[in-house]
């Protein structure tokens, strides 16, 4: 057994498809409809009202009513998915294991609301009557760390922000973390929420479906597709060295293969993703041709997918299977890296593959080998999970299945 090798054991979600992994898969394979009315916020003076929120979660079910008055919706959504996956996982973080364990996340724009609303009642109100309790919600690593402090997980705790790729390079620096030997278990996911200032930003932009009033769509690389629908949610995983796993007799969803990142603020920002899996193909001494399947971060955005179909059909051609599962969850932004991992995973122990369900004609600049149907797929061994974001970074991970 290498020392370096890396697995799997558990996952925790909390999404527009459903809550816990395997309602969340059911979700993907069927393509479930998650757009509805948005009820966080007043949409009023707005064309868009739908997205994809995450409308039957409770928690009570997951935190203490002592300690939800403090805690905002992103830290809540992170704290339910933690608690998820460490049950999946069947892992019990106590006084012994504690400060071998890790906590990463991935969020960029998850504490853009509780910022908002502290100065907006300091504004108002004076500087002298905010309270004190809602001011940790106003930094970008409060989620992370009020889920440390509720499992009580004492090894490093870091938050990662890079955008639509936070999550998948929060997995990459867990890697890093356990190859290293400086932690034997590491949480790993992102969080995002579905706020009012996220949805503004984006609809002043141009960037979500239905700016014209119509109704919106996720359809990556449909050659009508125009804008992305907004999402939420939190996707936690446990991330373990091998032998770690074996000696608890912990289930294995997954093997971590290899993985790789690049950063390219230009034009040619294909190259990044390119380079980013290249890099993770040469890392593991594999060809094109032994990956069996593609999990995109493709969103429905006319750069963004062309993006990635363009990287994709040059390096593996047309021969390998593409799914893009923000087709059915909309785009949760940073955590969006935590669910294309979970479903990979999910994918490689059931050998299926989630539909990319709303798209019916293929961009002519997007000529890709698309599953519009799902279904079973045999010899599923390998799997590629790529991100790309608007401002230059590129990530890709391989998992493969796991043979006792």
């Amino acid at each position: 057994m290498k020392d370096s090798e890396l697995v799997i054991t558990g996952i925790g979600i909390i999404s527009p498809a459903g809550i816990g992994k395997d309602a969340f898969w059911q979700g993907l394979c069927e393509g479930k409809n998650c757009l509805g009315d948005i009820t966080l916020f007043s949409t009023d003076g707005f064309n868009v009202k739908k997205a994809c929120e995450i409308t039957d979660f409770n928690p009570l079910d997951f935190i203490h009513k002592r300690h939800l008055r403090t805690l905002d919706r992103s830290t809540r959504l992170l704290i339910a998915a933690t608690s998820l996956a460490l049950e999946d996982s069947g892992i019990n973080i106590n006084e012994q294991n504690t400060f071998d364990t890790g906590f990463v996340a991935g969020s960029t724009f998850g504490s853009l609301h509780s910022i908002f609303q502290f100065d907006r009642e300091g504004l108002i109100e004076g500087p002298k009557y905010v309270n004190p309790s809602f001011f940790p919600n106003t930094v970008i690593n409060s989620p992370a760390s009020q889920a440390a402090i509720q499992f009580k997980i004492k090894g490093f705790n870091t938050t990662i922000s890079t955008g639509l790729c936070a999550s998948l390079d929060a997995f990459i620096y867990a890697c890093d973390f356990l190859r290293l030997k400086r932690a034997n278990t590491v949480l790993v996911g992102g969080v995002e929420e579905l706020c009012e200032e996220i949805f503004m930003g984006l609809y002043q932009c141009g960037l979500l479906s239905g700016l014209d009033g119509s109704e919106p769509i996720c359809s990556p690389f449909d050659k009508n597709r125009n804008g992305l629908v907004l999402s939420e949610g939190a996707a936690v995983l446990v991330l373990e060295r091998k032998e770690h796993a074996l000696r608890r007799d912990a289930p294995v969803l997954a093997m971590v293969v290899s993985y790789a990142n690049s950063f390219s603020p230009n034009k040619k920002q294909s190259s990044g993703l390119e380079i980013s899996i290249n890099r993770a193909l040469k890392s593991a001494n594999l060809k094109p041709e032994d990956i069996d399947l593609v999990f995109s971060s493709a969103n429905s955005t006319k750069e963004l997918d062309r993006l990635e179909a363009g990287v994709i059909k040059s390096i593996f051609g047309k021969k390998v299977k593409i799914t893009a599962i923000k087709s059915t969850i909309g785009e949760p932004c940073s955590a969006s890296g935590g669910f294309l991992l979970s479903s990979a995973s999910m994918a490689l122990t059931t050998k299926l593959v989630p539909p990319t369900v709303n798209s019916k004609e293929l961009d002519p600049e997007c000529d890709i080998n698309l599953v519009t149907e799902g279904g079973g797929l045999s010899g599923l061994k390998r799997v590629m999970v790529i991100g790309s974001d608007p401002y230059g970074n590129s990530s890709a991970i391989i998992l493969q299945g796991y043979e006792s």
